[in-house]
């Protein structure tokens, strides 16, 4: 199982998915499941897809496909780019990353994310300057050294960056890579679907994959009038004062936005004791989810939010096999409960 779930993880980490830019990688979810007898498969004017077993769903699982980013702001006299970011990250974290700037055509240009000035041998201030767009860049691997010379080359302010991921599976378990959150959970969903497409008796059920999570409006459309209850996978909080875990599923009873559904929270625990489960109960407290949007744009669902153990979030993150398996089997058995009970 854990090698069915790595290896979709790891071709959904190959296709650069930002906020605003994932027709790409809701394609390739798409042509996994399109022609498979029983399946419905609807996208929503902006982009977002839901695969349902249903004509009517009761029951949604939803996680979100966009990823962190970002965007030419402006191009500098001296040829370097300066970056709009997309999403919320700390620029210290991706400072030297490898990045691929795309234009309006479809071109594609390496590049790197750097400090401005950043040669210690003659920047002084080099480890103290404040990291933020204004003092960093994008130095493009091209013979550029004007304004010019990258308008020459089809790039122009909104064009999109892509960082790169450096995703690795270490023998010990880990899975290494920018953007698990939340494409590590989007790996689950669609073993699931996998999987739950051989059993040909689910008829309550839909998976539903955002694409505007990280700018707050993922799940405000897209769901059907016929859910009752929406069942978020998103990576879970790892840090101090959380007890999430990075071989663990966490529950999340209550982020910034407030507390998840009573009853949808006690439920995935007594489905994880029983089941035998590794999982925490956790609070948030800088974390918003697709379910918040929903919430927040009106729809009448009950709402619970699952998911592995991601440290250091948003930044060079890290999780193991072992919470991608729990986090599976929770979602599956919460699926198993809510198809039984009617």
């Amino acid at each position: 199982m854990i090698k069915s779930i790595v290896s979709s993880l790891e071709n959904i980490l190959k296709i650069n998915s930002p906020t605003g830019y994932t027709e790409d990688v809701i394609s390739h979810i798409e042509d996994l499941f399109s022609g498979l007898d029983g399946l419905l498969i609807k996208k929503t004017n902006k982009g977002s897809m839901m695969i349902s077993f249903s004509e009517k769903p009761r029951l949604i699982i939803t996680g979100h496909i966009d990823t962190l980013g970002a965007m030419v702001k402006e191009i500098r006299s001296n040829g370097t780019i300066e970056i709009s970011i997309l999403g919320s990250y700390p620029l210290n974290s991706f400072e030297g990353e490898y990045v691929t700037v795309r234009n309006s055509k479809g071109k594609l240009f390496r590049g790197t994310f750097l400090l401005n000035n950043p040669a210690s041998h003659v920047n002084r201030n080099v480890n103290t300057e404040k990291r933020e767009t204004g003092t960093m860049s994008v130095r493009l691997d091209e013979a550029v050294d004007s304004k010019d010379d990258v308008l020459k080359l089809g790039i122009d302010v909104g064009d999109f960056i892509f960082y790169d991921n450096r995703f690795e599976h270490t023998e010990s378990g880990y899975i290494k890579s920018r953007f698990l959150d939340d494409k590590a959970c989007v790996a689950v969903m669609i073993e699931l679907i996998k999987n739950l497409y051989k059993s040909k008796n689910i008829k309550n059920t839909a998976f539903y994959f955002s694409n505007y999570e990280e700018v707050g409006h993922g799940s405000c459309v897209g769901i059907p009038d016929s859910a009752e209850e929406l069942l978020v996978l998103d990576m879970a909080v790892i840090g101090a004062g959380c007890s999430g875990k990075e071989d663990a599923v966490s529950i999340c009873v209550k982020d910034s936005t407030g507390p998840y559904d009573f009853n949808v929270t006690n439920r995935l625990r007594e489905l994880a004791k029983k089941n035998k489960i590794n999982y925490v109960t956790d609070i948030y407290p800088y974390y918003g989810s697709d379910g918040s949007a929903a919430l927040s744009a009106g729809y009448d669902v009950r709402v619970g939010l699952i998911g592995p153990g991601v440290s250091a979030s948003h930044g060079v993150e890290r999780t193991h096999g072992k919470a991608l398996i729990e986090t599976y089997d929770l979602t599956k058995a919460y699926i198993d409960w809510f198809e039984s009970k009617k």
